[in-house]
């Protein structure tokens, strides 16, 4: 029991980002090898960041596919997604290529911005995590969960509509 418990709480970050918080700005490089540099974006328009564990396993190509196919209602809010794993530039290549994703997709190899935002592991697996972020880079939704992939499209959508 001991052993479980403390599994469970090394796992919890003490820092996630919560509604109401500053969005921290970070850069990392896309799927094309270019820096993005979150600060020129923000204050223009309301932004979905979502993190994930890694590209084309089953449940992550789920949630990336249901971000594709609900793109255009996310332009209608005039939001920018963003996804962010671990994996390296020419990974998320083959996988935006592969999926035909048209969104950006950040490698964040080192774990510096999973870290920055406080996303949670279970056990030895990266948390999914989304954050919907409002034009004065303020978190007004957050939503966790590891197996619900195509759930953090939709409560992305349900925050956007609210704001």
């Amino acid at each position: 029991m001991f052993s479980l418990s403390f599994l469970l709480f090394a796992c919890k970050s003490k820092s996630q980002i919560k509604v109401g918080d500053k969005v921290p700005v970070f850069q990392l490089k896309d799927q094309d090898g270019v820096t993005f540099d979150l600060a020129t974006v923000l204050g223009k328009q309301p932004l979905v960041i979502y993190f994930y564990p890694k590209d084309e396993t089953s449940v992550c190509t789920k949630e990336a596919c249901s971000f594709r196919d609900s793109y255009e209602k996310f332009t209608k809010y005039g939001a920018k997604v963003i996804g962010i794993s671990s994996d390296g530039v020419a990974s998320h290549k083959k996988f935006a290529t592969h999926h035909n994703l048209n969104f950006t997709l950040l490698s964040d190899s080192d774990g510096k911005v999973r870290k920055l935002f406080g996303v949670p592991k279970t056990f030895v697996i990266p948390g999914r995590v989304t954050y919907v972020i409002d034009k004065n880079g303020v978190v007004v939704h957050e939503f966790n969960s590891l197996k619900d992939s195509e759930k953090h499209v939709t409560e992305a959508l349900a925050a956007l509509a609210k704001m």
